[in-house]
């Protein structure tokens, strides 16, 4: 049998280390014998300096780094805030030398050094302003930068009627967004305690007198309040430490509304997230209501363990993020169905990191019913499976690109075609790989690997942008009767 169409577009996205965002630099608390940190002994150091020596050095910095960043005057100003509680006098301080002190503290962060690739696709919130037949989109792409930590990024471009595709320039600037704390809601906080065996008399102590729903400063103020009740630190410190853990990861990220999408860059903030927030998997999601979301589940890791993240959007400017719990929700790879089957949210997942698994929750958050689906069968899929994102609604089923692991932990792309109402039902599954890595895609970090993390449906043709290799990513398109005439047929 001939195998299925695929097109490579041409099109190639590459990691460029010009991409930075600035991060704070804070040197190692090195305690000195006379008892100043290092980051006190610097200051001083830096107020030591006469005005014209702060001034030139300044200026100079300003002349090598300002045309890297859009606000380098602003970040400045927020980096000497970190710092400026080690200093007896700072409202004596001219603006100046505070800014001159920020510069001290702040590093540039290369945020695509190594990688870029992992892609996911959706349609894009606004379709204004297209000609007929065009449909404009969102891509998300895992930027990996030194220390091999992971942050999520943008593109995006417009899709015409015959499948061609134009991405819109990449901005020179690029920039995280401001952090917000969340709204914490008791009951999930108190059961997300409990999955982390952290539901004790110290931790009802905290909860039982805060609301139905508290903030960051109210949880603090509970805890805080231990010492009243006499209860030693000693004691309580594990608990509390696993609270701060726990409200930590869930947070909100807001960019500038006038910032181009390529700009904004969701850097890891939260503690279960400190070495990378990995493989999101956006989808456009339609209530019953007919309102819509965005969602995107991604692994965090922490350098130890992975958790599985939920990120919420309206409009890719504000993003929520929360915990998602569970006994199901413990493994890579979770990708919401775009909309519930059967009045439930649905979601594919590979909880045993082997298997493919169809989850079934009453709540977007909380998954804990899953049922197996489909296991490894083909040569090119026996060592293990997974999906490459959300599945896709057509007239034949739900659309499920797959990825396998074959020999020498080769990956490649298959598809499995899910019973629009049953999606428990696999009612087609590929004999044969849909996509493999050329000999262009073959080599880098990890060798031998195409995955992709979520593709688009536009005018019969299935547009799949996939990573390779751990180095870049490219876009294919796929006839979609031929890939679904092909899945009917098996």
């Amino acid at each position: 049998m001939n195998p299925i169409a695929v097109t490579r577009t041409g099109i190639r996205f590459l990691p460029d280390p010009r991409r930075v965002i600035t991060r704070p630099f804070l040197p190692g608390e090195r305690i000195f014998p006379d008892g100043h940190s290092r980051a006190k002994v610097v200051l001083d150091r830096i107020l030591a300096m006469s005005e014209p020596e702060v001034a030139s050095t300044l200026e100079a910095t300003q002349q090598l780094f300002e045309n890297r960043h859009k606000d380098l005057t602003v970040i400045l100003e927020q980096h000497y805030d970190i710092v400026a509680s080690y200093i007896d006098n700072p409202g004596a301080l001219s603006e100046q030398r505070r800014h001159l002190i920020g510069t001290y503290f702040t590093h540039e962060y290369s945020i695509e050094a190594a990688a870029l690739g992992n892609p996911s696709m959706v349609p894009a919130p606004d379709q204004s302003g297209l000609n007929p037949g065009e449909q404009r989109f969102v891509m998300s792409m895992r930027a990996i930068g030194e220390g091999h930590v992971s942050s999520i990024e943008f593109r995006s471009g417009v899709i015409d009627a015959q499948a061609n595709i134009t991405i819109d320039r990449t901005s020179e600037y690029a920039g995280t967004g401001q952090r917000r704390a969340a709204i914490y809601e008791n009951t999930f906080f108190r059961d997300k305690l409990a999955e982390l065996g952290a539901i004790n008399e110290i931790a009802m102590l905290v909860l039982d007198p805060l609301p139905g729903r508290f903030t960051l400063i109210e949880l603090e103020a509970a805890i805080g309040d231990l010492d009243n009740q006499g209860i030693d630190r000693s004691i309580s410190a594990l608990t509390t430490r696993t609270m701060h853990w726990l409200a930590a990861s869930n947070y909100e990220t807001v960019f500038a509304e006038d910032s181009q999408i390529s700009e904004r860059v969701i850097f890891p903030a939260g503690p279960t997230e400190s070495h990378g927030m990995e493989d999101a998997r956006f989808v456009r999601f339609t209530d019953e209501d007919g309102s819509v979301i965005y969602y995107a589940t991604y692994t965090a890791f922490d350098g130890f363990q992975i958790l599985p993240q939920l990120l919420e959007t309206e409009d890719f400017v504000s993003f929520r993020i929360a915990t998602l719990r569970g006994s199901c929700a413990q493994n890579k790879g979770i990708a919401l169905f775009p909309r519930k089957v059967g009045g439930r949210y649905a979601a594919l997942c590979r909880h045993d990191n082997e298997n493919n698994f169809l989850m079934m929750s009453d709540d977007v958050r909380f998954w804990a019913e899953t049922n197996l689906i489909q296991e490894p069968q083909r040569p090119w899929e026996l060592m293990q499976l997974g999906n490459c994102g959300s599945p896709l609604e057509t007239e034949a089923g739900w659309l499920v690109i797959t990825h396998g692991v074959g020999p020498l932990r080769r990956y490649t792309l298959g598809a499995i075609l899910l019973d629009i109402d049953d999606p428990l039902r696999v009612i087609g599954h590929l004999k044969e790989p849909l996509l493999q890595p050329n000999d262009e895609e073959r080599d880098g970090y990890v060798p031998n690997v195409v995955y992709s993390c979520g593709s688009m449906i536009h005018n019969d043709h299935l547009v799949l942008p996939y990573g390779f290799s751990d180095v870049g990513a490219g876009i294919a398109t796929v006839p979609l009767p031929d890939l679904l005439t092909r899945l009917t047929a098996t």
